[in-house]
């Protein structure tokens, strides 16, 4: 028979140790674990899990995303936009417009608004972009009077630095070789390019997933088995591009708001083309935290190039900020919860 310890003692020993009897342990007799032992002792060893190999994992799949967003951002935007716009294709079809004759008709109206809006916003826009390199020098005469003092005290230690080295070191000077990178006007015309590039991807997959309709929806169906549960697919499928809808809707309408009031504030700051700062607001709030960060900055930089006087230079940034934390802690919450 096999000899049993005691459940407390399980832990105080090792399983490779664990005998058969007695007379196992004579010279040359084979001696081998004790099954049950091990078994218990593996059991409360902890799970061990490999966090590099996680941690790993989550680089990659950046890594992958980041430089594959050429790929991945038109994808995203046309499977959100299908979400948006699909109602309004299946309300088409209620009115007897196929479904690719509708999808054609809700992608012409949004190209044909925002090429609308585009031709009135081009030449504010381009006047911006032209004046930038002297609306940024004019910024920095700007800060550096408010840092003169700094700048003072900071020169007086420089020529401190230099006088007492001056005596020790009489090797001459190296000379310092800046290189030229691109200009703004390269970078923006880069960027442009790969805008319009994602814009027409976005566009051609909107309209494909819009005339495509319940097609995907119809092939999930036809895989499950019981009526019951085709039912159910679609109910969840239905509610789910609802919430999605309803949503983006309402953030989309609350931009709409936002950029509206900040058009009026602008004109009544005295901000040259304000309609273009609302644009702005309205597109660059849908991304979260990001958007406003930018907004902020650009709107300060403006502010500079454009005013002399400091109050009314903060009051340009700040009156946006007023805002977007209004909508962002209060009008959001009460219509979205």
């Amino acid at each position: 028979m096999t000899a049993r310890l005691p459940a407390e003692d399980i832990d105080d020993v090792d399983p490779l140790e664990a005998r058969t009897p007695e007379s196992s342990k004579e010279p040359g007799a084979i001696q081998s674990p004790n099954l049950a032992t091990l078994e218990a002792a593996m059991e409360t060893q902890p799970g061990v899990r490999s966090m590099a190999a996680t941690l790993l994992v989550i680089m990659a799949t950046f890594y992958t995303l980041y430089f594959a967003r050429a790929f991945f951002l038109p994808v995203t935007f046309g499977l959100l936009l299908n979400l948006l716009l699909s109602p309004s294709v299946r309300t088409l079809k209620r009115a007897r417009i196929p479904e690719p004759v509708g999808a054609a008709i809700v992608v012409l109206m949004i190209v044909a608004a925002v090429g609308l809006g585009g031709y009135f916003l081009t030449d504010p826009a381009q006047e911006w972009i032209t004046k930038a390199p002297q609306s940024v020098a004019a910024a920095n005469v700007k800060i550096r009077k408010l840092r003169k003092p700094m700048e003072q005290v900071s020169k007086s230690a420089d020529q401190m630095a230099r006088a007492a080295t001056s005596g020790s070191s009489s090797s001459p000077r190296p000379q310092e070789v800046t290189l030229a990178g691109p200009t703004l006007m390269d970078r923006f015309v880069e960027t442009s390019a790969a805008f319009l590039a994602g814009v027409l991807e976005t566009l051609v997959l909107l309209y494909f997933l819009l005339a495509s309709g319940d097609l995907f929806l119809q092939k999930l169906t036809k895989m499950l088995p019981l009526f019951r549960d085709k039912k159910k697919a679609v109910a969840i499928a239905r509610e789910t591009e609802t919430s999605i809808s309803l949503y983006l809707s309402t953030v989309a309408l609350i931009n709409v708001v936002e950029g509206g009031i900040i058009t009026l504030i602008m004109w009544a700051l005295g901000m040259p083309n304000p309609v273009l700062w609302g644009v702005l607001v309205l597109f660059l709030e849908f991304i979260p935290y990001l958007g406003a960060l930018v907004l902020v900055g650009v709107l300060t930089l403006a502010a500079l190039s454009t005013f002399d006087s400091v109050g009314h230079i903060i009051a340009v940034p700040a009156s946006y900020l007023v805002v977007n934390l209004l909508q962002a802690y209060v009008v959001t919450p009460l219509l979205l919860g």
